[in-house]
């Protein structure tokens, strides 16, 4: 017991002796007040935690500037790393945007122009297989439920489940050059 009051003692007397020249130092380098703090609190938790003896080091000062030293070197690494990587990400949003706007603008040249745009989407239902058409069309063009559908035809759930899978591979191959239409019409 009287241990732990005596490290307590001499962890205060450090802890009080450094703390804030510790943190200012840290401050010059990694410029965020909260930022020191919380390095500085670290070091001190961790001394705590370890219990080291003071009194043997030789240069308590140099020994904890150097663990300061290392962790304000860590913390600006890591930093780094990520503003590296936000900028990264940046970057590839801003890249993505902009081949989003290209390809709308590519869309509204190509086919809003084209005066057969109903045409071409309806030659393609209407080359869809008969039993797979009229479940595609009940569900897509009527708006009916796949479970009604089901019903009216008297076939299973699975079965227009599947036919609407089948609908929209066929449709999505045959106005492969249309696919924004494509998913605007019919996803």
């Amino acid at each position: 017991m009287r241990a732990i009051s005596t490290y307590k003692a001499q962890f205060e007397e450090v802890y009080v002796s450094f703390y804030a020249r510790m943190k200012r130092f840290a401050q010059q380098y990694v410029i965020r007040e909260e930022d020191a703090e919380n390095i500085v609190q670290d070091i001190f938790f961790e001394l705590w935690e370890k219990q080291l003896e003071f009194s043997s080091f030789v240069n308590l000062n140099g020994f904890l500037f150097m663990i300061l030293k290392n962790r304000c070197v860590d913390f600006l690494r890591r930093k780094t790393l990520e503003q590296q990587a936000a900028e990264e990400i940046q970057s590839e949003y801003i890249r993505t945007l902009k081949l989003k706007s290209e390809s709308l603008e590519a869309l509204e040249n190509k086919f809003l122009n084209e005066p057969d745009i109903d045409a071409i989407i309806q030659k393609a239902i209407e080359n869809l297989p008969e039993k797979c058409r009229e479940i595609f069309v009940m569900n897509k063009i009527e708006g009916k439920k796949q479970k009604l559908i089901a019903q009216e035809l008297n076939i299973s759930i699975n079965t227009v489940e599947s036919q609407m899978a089948i609908a929209y591979k066929k449709l999505k191959e045959s106005l492969k050059d249309c696919t924004l239409l494509f998913l605007f019409f019919f996803i």
